[in-house]
């Protein structure tokens, strides 16, 4: 079977169970806001995020909060999300550049949102596909997984695991897939034991079929 046509079974398969693909995150209609989330998300799961942005944009409601406050004190205010004193530093970071370069803008560019401090290509591709529609295969640790499992790719390096992914996939599906392979990573092919008997594409999945 080509790469393409199983492709073709596996997204089929994956808009029936996950008709409604969308990002954990929560998005209150401020781009910034959604950015934070972003970066706050690095290791952390997007419930916990979502639970400590809901009262720290109160104290904190936009990036000139951000960009004056110590880095001390942020990092104790989003100390539950783990790699808090790297993360308050990056948030703090990116906040003065929004203001000094962009105008008080989140870019759409990908080499400018890379820029950022926090943000790398995962985080970009998200940004980018949430907030101005631009089709981007997010790579995070269920896609690469269930990616790989399905014979999709045979990297662990996130960059090549989204070539591969580009390589097959239409453009149109680029924002959706990385959110379905998500919901099926966390729902049935997860890390440790995978429901491969439950499966629906167990049939064309590489693992499911391994000696």
């Amino acid at each position: 079977m080509q790469k393409q046509e199983k492709a073709q079974i596996i997204l089929s398969e994956l808009e029936k169970l996950y008709p409604v693909a969308a990002c954990s995150l929560d998005f209150d209609g401020d781009p910034f806001h959604f950015l934070v989330r972003s970066i706050l998300s690095a290791q952390c799961t997007d419930k916990r995020v979502n639970l400590l942005t809901a009262t720290l944009f109160d104290k904190y409601p936009g990036m000139r909060e951000f960009a004056e406050t110590d880095t001390t004190e942020l990092g104790e205010d989003i100390k539950s999300c783990g790699l808090y004193r790297a993360k308050s530093k990056a948030i703090k970071a990116t906040s003065a550049i929004l203001l000094e370069e962009f105008e008080g803008r989140v870019p759409s560019d990908s080499r400018d949102l890379e820029h950022l401090p926090g943000v790398g290509r995962k985080v970009a591709n998200l940004v980018r596909g949430e907030l101005f529609g631009i089709p981007g295969i997010v790579v995070d640790t269920h896609c690469a997984r269930v990616a790989k499992r399905l014979g999709l790719t045979d990297s662990d390096h996130p960059l090549q695991v989204e070539k591969d992914l580009a390589a097959c996939i239409p453009e149109d599906k680029w924002i959706t897939l990385g959110h379905r392979f998500v919901a099926h990573g966390r729902a049935v092919c997860t890390a440790r034991k995978p429901l491969c008997e439950s499966c629906p594409l167990s049939e064309v999945c590489r693992y499911a079929k391994r000696p």
